[in-house]
């Protein structure tokens, strides 16, 4: 099954990495995030990834040529193309590489894959988000529920840290930035149906607006509830807290 990135975004809010390169390009413990979100679908056999291309795409190509080991000439002839296709054996994966263009916006980059996309239900993420989600769970979900579209839903993380306070007034316990227990939100790694693309307009289309409020209100979006570990990398503390996890020697996105 294929699974599209869409990591072609500006990353604003992580400007202090992002001036220089692409926002899943940002280093969490050795390597860009963008190679934690592959290794969490690999991990339960997907290994088959379109990559749509924006801002400083060709930083992400330039990654994706070294794993091939292709040499300096053929990352130079390469280098222009706007469809790219990698196989990376020592990794068993498939790499298609995008140009999306460098304005458009997220339903837009999905469109302008509709051809890559075929008749085939796919599965769709962020360049920016981890999760131990089950995705073989989430795909069956989507299959029984037969829809169009299916999110999985996550408890929001809290901002700031989460204090326990008992009568008198002593704090029993300090969790900064937890996954709050109340509230579903859009947790972006989805299975859509290749009929959602005739929701989608053109290259000005927010997939999260017009797109997926038609399929709920045709009562054809579903939703695959996730209680466990979830994070969105949006600003540099959002990277240390990720690289602090691992520091410790835990990897929850790659943890049942």
């Amino acid at each position: 099954m294929k699974i599209i990135i869409l990591a072609g975004g500006l990353g604003t809010r992580l400007s202090e990495y992002t001036k220089k390169i692409p926002k899943p390009m940002v280093d969490i413990n050795g390597k860009p995030i963008l190679m934690h979100i592959i290794e969490s679908y690999k991990r339960y056999g997907f290994n088959e990834f379109c990559i749509a291309l924006g801002y400083k795409g060709d930083i992400i190509k330039k990654y994706f040529f070294e794993l091939a080991g292709l040499n300096q000439k053929s990352m130079d002839r390469l280098i222009s193309d706007n469809f790219i296709n990698l196989k990376i054996s020592n990794l068993n994966l498939e790499i298609t590489l995008a140009n999306t263009g460098q304005n458009t916006l997220t339903g837009g980059r999905l469109k302008r894959l509709k051809e890559y996309i075929g008749n085939e239900t796919f599965m769709l993420t962020y360049g920016d988000g981890l999760s131990n989600v089950n995705f073989s769970k989430l795909l069956n979900a989507h299959r029984k529920a037969n829809r169009f579209v299916t999110v999985t839903a996550v408890h929001p993380v809290a901002r700031f840290g989460e204090l326990k306070i008992d009568k008198d007034n002593n704090v029993t316990s300090f969790k900064e930035k937890p996954q709050m227990r109340q509230g579903w939100i859009n947790g972006g790694f989805f299975v859509v149906e290749p009929k959602m693309l005739d929701f989608i307009k053109d290259d000005k289309t927010v997939f999260e607006e017009e797109p997926l409020e038609e399929a709920a209100n045709i009562n054809q979006f579903h939703a695959f509830k996730h209680e466990g570990f979830w994070y969105c990398m949006d600003t540099q503390r959002d990277k240390y807290f990720l690289e602090n996890l691992t520091n410790q020697g835990t990897v929850p996105w790659l943890e049942t």
